[in-house]
């Protein structure tokens, strides 16, 4: 009788912690909730596994961003999808469109003015190039000030040369965005801050992109790093613009191919957003990543992806 009982009592204490490490085995880096494939990512970020817990719940095999979509430039293939026609906001790769549509409208050496009015964008703390408001410039000054350091300001210059005003210019965008098949896409402005309505998809923000890599203007400069305005009286030392997505990059790279340029993007409404240009062993894949977790001042969860799917899914 005494060993029954004894019996009874270490059960009653087996059952507990089997329960236990069941569970912290599920939430432990080892399990499958928690688990990321290791990342051959170069030198630089071989077998990283960052931030683990920041990973969305829809994502797969690793990848942070919400949704995604990697395209074989040379005959279209889509290598990677994930959540691609999912309506959501696309921030600052709005400028995708936006220069596209300068780049084919405007010559590159023409003078247009810097809108006056840009409080609302300070107001919204929109990134901003560090044009002057009424200031003179060539049109491919405001291409490199959108793409690269994602100048707001540059946009508004673009779309009010090319369309008299913002909302003429939207109205552009979109009849532009159904001419190449963008179905799931609508635009309210043309630098991508978050309003209502104001949407994409990565499947169509691939397209657009892959469109507008088409055009030697555009692709110049997208695959620009950085780009210095000569002097002139508003900026007598001239006006030097970076890449945004070469500066979080920081000497990052992927195992037989490098990318190539590349805009990112971030709102409160959209987290981190990037479409990029790779090279892989002579082949040209782009791909388009919404909604990865953070903020700007976070880490790159959105260049750790395209890092990680050109390494991967590339071929």
């Amino acid at each position: 009788m005494p060993n029954k009982k004894r019996r009874k009592k270490r059960r009653g204490r087996l059952l507990p912690a089997l329960l236990c490490a069941a569970f912290l085995l599920l939430l432990s880096p080892g399990g499958r909730r928690l688990m990321l494939p290791q990342r051959q990512i170069g030198h630089a970020v071989s077998s990283s596994r960052p931030r683990a817990e920041a990973m969305s719940t829809h994502s797969q095999e690793g990848v942070y961003s919400y949704a995604a979509c990697l395209v074989r430039r040379r005959d279209g293939a889509v290598l990677f999808e994930q959540m691609a026609d999912e309506e959501l906001a696309p921030a600052s790769l709005t400028k995708i469109m936006t220069v596209l549509l300068g780049a084919e409208r405007l010559d590159p050496m023409q003078e247009v003015t810097v809108p006056e009015d840009l409080s609302f964008l300070y107001a919204e703390n929109a990134s901003m190039a560090g044009f002057l408001p009424g200031e003179q410039v060539r049109a491919q000054d405001l291409f490199y000030g959108a793409l690269l350091p994602s100048g707001a300001e540059a946009c508004l210059g673009i779309a009010r040369a090319v369309s008299g005003s913002e909302e003429g210019f939207t109205q552009l965008m979109n009849r532009r965005a159904a001419e190449l098949g963008m179905e799931n896409t609508h635009f309210e402005n043309c630098h991508g801050l978050d309003a209502p309505g104001h949407a994409s998809t990565a499947r169509d923000l691939a397209l657009l992109l892959n469109v507008a890599l088409e055009d030697p203007v555009f692709r110049r400069v997208f695959t620009s790093a950085g780009y210095h305005l000569p002097a002139s009286s508003a900026h007598p030392d001239g006006l030097a613009l970076s890449s945004t997505l070469f500066a979080r990059m920081g000497g990052l790279t992927f195992s037989g191919g490098e990318i190539l340029g590349g805009k990112t993007g971030y709102t409160d409404q959209a987290g981190l957003c990037l479409a990029s240009l790779a090279r892989k062993n002579g082949e040209e894949y782009l791909l388009v990543t919404l909604g990865a977790p953070g903020t700007g001042s976070d880490e790159p969860l959105h260049i750790y992806d395209a890092l990680y799917l050109y390494q991967k899914e590339a071929c």
